[in-house]
């Protein structure tokens, strides 16, 4: 099979980079079944654009209820009774979890954020509730049927989430055995959600992210009334795939995870995983754009043959293939890395701020590879790619958050320049990439980093994008070297 027939099913370019599976024939179910029944769900989703809220019941009690086309639940629950979440936790491993991912993804990217923050509830809750929350909640969120819950990670207020110890304005008050919450949560995925982690500042805890805390919130209360209240749906550019409201919190009952002052740990282990499955996403997202312009360049013909047989274009199609697969590497090593260290508490191993390091240039590398295979995507289709009919334009759309979502790529840039200089991870990675990278290219980009690390502090800053973008092409350049051509 050609490199460019790998484009055209997810499950064949797994196989041509994966020497194993978890569950293969899992795999095979799914693509079967999107391939026949699930694009068309996932295409009327997207054209129905943006639910809407049914507020109040027929009798006037607050319902908050988010109204999708019935079809929306078919698509969304047969990933959960898939495993998308419950395989992690009963088999111990994220792997099968990001491959399930990948598969879907290539069909309906959107629709895995709602399983992203489902397990970024799900692990925090395993890993740091107490026994009795986790007997009372966990069971739901790890259901293999229909009847499963859904989770949802609140963060982001109003002033952003880049800043969180100083945008987050939510407020934890004790009482008794639990918290009352109150506060806006702005950015709000998947509110359609049964169960919430939350970032919150317990009252008279100190300013910054060593303030903050992280908090079980449940859509209900113990009386069965509403919790937490739907402001608004965000009529929003990007995904259709996925409810993003405004949520707000008042007096809502809560559960702390963990302990008060380790809670900016937790919260940082909950965007881990997100950011892990947003460059999953973004690969696969990137490859089904190649493969719609692939059939139709096969098909276009201008100035007596097909346009792929056109040498720029054809040129086009193998180095773009060729950052697929980079990209492809990259991600699937913070995968594995992230298998390898995920159930670790504070404080970390060096294996885990390798792990940082990777995930932030897998985060930021892969979200921009993305966006620009869905703009390049778009222009072999010519003008045709920006009519909504033909669907060329809703990768552009999907690939717009990924950029944004769980960190910005200039908060990966900064985010990553800390743990390389707090934690010297830097030289982690370097030792990671030895027997891969030709020694005096290895020597090259540490000669690099080392020089960019002596520079005063803002130019440090001013200059850390290019040294950064630098560093994820050359790990992903030299991390494809582990899988066959």
């Amino acid at each position: 099979m050609t490199n460019l027939e790998l484009l055209r099913s997810p499950l064949n370019f797994l196989r041509a980079n994966l020497s194993q599976f978890q569950h293969l024939s899992l795999l095979e179910t799914e693509q079967t079944w999107w391939s026949t029944d699930g694009v068309a769900i996932s295409n009327a989703v997207d054209r129905a654009g943006t639910p809407w809220v049914r507020m109040f019941d027929r009798f006037g009690t607050r319902a908050d209820e988010i109204l999708y086309i019935p079809e929306y639940f078919t698509m969304l629950r047969r990933g959960y009774r898939a495993g998308a979440v419950w395989r992690a936790l009963e088999e111990k491993s994220l792997l099968p979890t990001y491959e399930l991912m990948y598969t879907i993804s290539f069909y309906d990217p959107g629709v895995c954020c709602p399983y992203t923050v489902s397990l970024g509830t799900a692990v925090p809750l395993a890993k740091y509730g107490a026994p009795e929350l986790q007997a009372q909640f966990l069971p739901h969120l790890l259901r293999k049927d229909d009847s499963v819950w859904q989770g949802a990670t609140w963060m982001t207020e109003i002033a952003g989430g880049s800043d969180l110890g100083a945008a987050v304005k939510t407020i934890a008050r004790p009482v008794s055995d639990a918290w009352l919450l109150t506060g806006d949560k702005y950015f709000c995925s998947n509110a359609i959600a049964d169960l919430a982690v939350a970032a919150a500042r317990p009252e008279g805890a100190p300013a910054g992210v060593r303030g903050l805390a992280l908090y079980l919130v449940p859509r209900r209360r113990a009386d069965g009334s509403l919790n937490c209240f739907l402001r608004r749906l965000k009529d929003k550019i990007a995904t259709r795939s996925v409810p993003t409201g405004e949520i707000e919190l008042r007096d809502s009952e809560a559960y702390l995870l963990g302990s008060a002052d380790a809670g900016i740990y937790l919260i940082l282990e909950v965007l881990n995983l997100s950011r892990i499955a947003n460059s999953v996403v973004a690969v696969s997202l990137a490859q089904r754009s190649m493969a719609d312009a692939l059939a139709y360049a096969e098909r276009r013909a201008a100035f007596g043959k097909p346009i792929v047989d056109q040498p720029l274009l054809r040129q086009q199609f193998e180095t773009r293939f060729r950052g697929l697969r980079a990209a492809f590497a990259l991600a699937w090593d913070s995968v594995e890395l992230l298998n390898d260290v995920w159930m670790q508490r504070p404080p970390y191993s060096d294996r885990y701020h390798l792990f940082r390091l990777i995930a932030h240039l897998a985060k930021y590398w892969t979200a921009e590879f993305a966006v620009d295979t869905a703009k390049w995507a778009m222009e072999i289709h010519g003008g045709l790619g920006t009519l909504a009919e033909f669907g060329i334009e809703r990768w552009l759309r999907e690939a717009m958050i990924l950029a944004i979502w769980e960190g910005t790529s200039h908060r990966q840039i900064l985010d990553g320049m800390e743990v390389i200089e707090r934690k010297q991870a830097h030289k982690l990675l370097f030792e990671h990439l030895a027997k891969l990278a030709p020694a005096g290219e290895l020597r090259v980009i540490e000669a690099a980093v080392a020089q960019h690390l002596k520079l005063p502090p803002v130019e440090k800053e001013e200059q850390a994008g290019a040294i950064f973008r630098r560093l994820a092409i050359f790990t992903a350049e030299t991390l494809a070297c582990k899988y066959p051509a």
